[in-house]
């Protein structure tokens, strides 16, 4: 049995709105988690573009989370090593660094830290 063009066309569109109603609300959850998850170790905000900030916000927990599993759970990195590198991580507040940074390899994270520009980080007078 063969289906005619337009019902296969309306079928395919359907499933096209399903796949995006359920992207959107895992984005919806990740974000959620991520904003927790930021609120939970006194992350601050992020700096950016509002669209930006939401996705770095995400980015940033997703890399650091990887990190945390791969040099304290799976590594050598004890508890107060881990404590400087997340004090590092604090102090870079642009989104765009995150969003850059997602699909970096957990074991670099140290090396980006320090890698960071000037421009990643906020300035004692932001008017200046």
């Amino acid at each position: 049995m063969q289906i005619s063009t337009d019902c296969w066309r309306a079928a395919k569109e359907g499933d096209e709105q399903d796949k995006a109603a359920w992207l959107e609300a895992k984005r919806a959850e990740e974000q959620a988690e991520s904003e927790t998850w930021s609120q939970q170790y006194r992350m601050p905000p992020l700096e950016g573009t509002e669209r930006a900030v939401a996705w770095g916000v995400r980015c940033r927990h997703q890399v650091l989370a990887a990190a945390y599993t791969a040099l304290v759970l799976e590594g050598e990195t004890s508890e107060t090593e881990w404590g400087e590198i997340e004090e590092a991580a604090r102090c870079i507040t642009r989104a765009g660094w995150w969003i850059d940074q997602r699909s970096s390899e957990p074991d670099d994270l140290t090396e980006l830290l320090q890698a960071a520009t000037e421009a990643d980080r906020p300035t004692e007078n932001p008017h200046f």
